[in-house]
C-alpha cells in the first residue's frame, strides 16, 4: 500500500494517506460526486488528516481532535474508535459518550458518537 488513489469508478474516488500510529497505517478519503468522507483510522494529530484546507503517543485526544475538526470544517465528525470508551478500567470518567461530547463541546460543529448499525 502507498500514499494516493487506490480505487476509482465513475461513483467514487479512494485516496489513501499515511496516518502517524504504532505501525505503518493509512486513512482514506471517499469522493462521491455529493459529498467526502474522510476515516483517519488511528492517528496522533498529522497534517495529511486536514483535508479541505482536517482530522498522544498514537491516538488523537479530543482536545487537538476539537483543533483539526474546527479548521477541517467536516459537515459532520463521527467519532467512531474511541478507545477509552471500549476500555473503561483505563479511565472511568472518559468511558461514555456522553463524557466525549461533553469533552468535545468546544466544537461548533455537528458531531456524534457512533455506535455498531449507526447510519449517517
Amino acid at each position: 500500500m502507498t500514499a494516493g488513489v487506490v480505487y476509482k469508478d465513475a461513483n467514487v474516488t479512494v485516496t489513501a494517506f499515511a496516518t502517524t500510529h504504532a505501525m505503518e497505517s493509512y486513512g482514506y478519503r471517499f469522493d462521491t460526486p455529493d459529498r467526502s468522507i474522510v476515516i483517519s483510522g488511528d492517528t496522533s494529530p498529522t497534517q495529511p488528516t486536514i483535508f479541505q484546507g482536517y482530522a498522544a503517543a498514537h491516538h488523537t485526544t479530543t482536545t487537538p481532535l476539537t483543533e483539526l475538526a474546527t479548521k477541517a470544517k467536516p459537515g459532520l465528525l463521527v467519532l467512531y474508535h474511541a478507545s477509552l470508551s471500549i476500555r473503561p478500567a483505563v479511565d472511568s470518567q472518559r468511558s461514555t459518550a456522553a463524557t466525549l461530547l461533553t469533552e468535545m463541546a468546544k466544537y461548533p460543529g455537528r458531531l456524534v458518537v457512533a455506535r455498531d448499525l449507526d447510519v449517517y
